[in-house]
């Protein structure tokens, strides 16, 4: 059993800025191709977004992925799939594409309703997608713990924790995790020196692992799959 913790710096993500925007990929995207950072398990895409009102990403399509959304602050409006609604701080969106086959291209848009708008989305892809859908919930986050918020394929589960100052919490064993620090900071542990903002664990068949917060955070986590068995 290969067991790897990779630590993801903020600082190594790419940058795109536009006008009223700036996102940070933490995989290949558009015109910036990096062969070593292409997915992560089902995960293709993991993005910061910081929009301006009225800013955003017009009408386009997709297909063949699951795209999850959790808004950090201000509101996401979102039209296409479903009624047109503003996505609000805490709340999780999830957007079903189907397989462009047997369903037309997804078309959806998402524009910044207020000043500020930052969301974290990320997109699965499969080989079996559902048909389209657009569902969004506002789960009740328990204090200090890891809530489950979402579970748009089979074996991809996706939690929140809401931590405060001295808080722990355990992230999974799984096949995959990534634990990724919206907000706040994680104190310095046996597997890194302090996590802050942007930052992010990238853990394969790795054991359930406590991580506690240095300052009131936000900590989301992926987990994929089961861990490989011992050899």
């Amino acid at each position: 059993m290969d067991v790897t913790v990779e630590i993801r710096r903020a600082s190594a993500r790419f940058t795109e800025r536009a006008s009223g925007r700036a996102t940070q990929h933490s995989f290949s995207f558009g015109n910036h191709h990096d062969p070593e950072r292409l997915r992560f398990g089902p995960m293709v895409c993991h993005d910061d977004h910081l929009l301006t009102a009225g800013e955003g990403f017009d009408t386009h399509r997709h297909s063949g992925v699951a795209i999850v959304s959790w808004v950090v602050s201000g509101g996401l409006a979102h039209t296409g799939v479903g009624d047109p609604l503003v996505v609000a701080p805490g709340q999780v969106a999830v957007l079903q594409t189907g397989d462009g086959v047997d369903h037309p291209a997804v078309e959806h848009s998402e524009v910044a309703a207020e000043p500020r708008t930052r969301f974290v989305q990320v997109w699965l892809a499969t080989d079996e997608p559902p048909a389209p859908s657009y569902d969004v919930s506002t789960p009740v986050l328990l204090p200090g713990a890891l809530t489950e918020v979402a579970a748009p394929l089979p074996g991809a589960r996706f939690s929140v924790a809401r931590l405060g100052i001295g808080d722990t919490v355990e992230l999974p064993a799984a096949g995959r995790v990534h634990a990724y620090v919206a907000t706040g900071a994680l104190t310095r542990s046996s597997l890194a020196e302090p996590l802050v903002a942007g930052d992010a664990f990238e853990m394969v068949d790795h054991p359930a692992v406590s991580v506690t917060a240095a300052v009131p955070t936000d900590l989301l986590v992926w987990a994929f799959g089961t861990p490989s068995p011992v050899e």
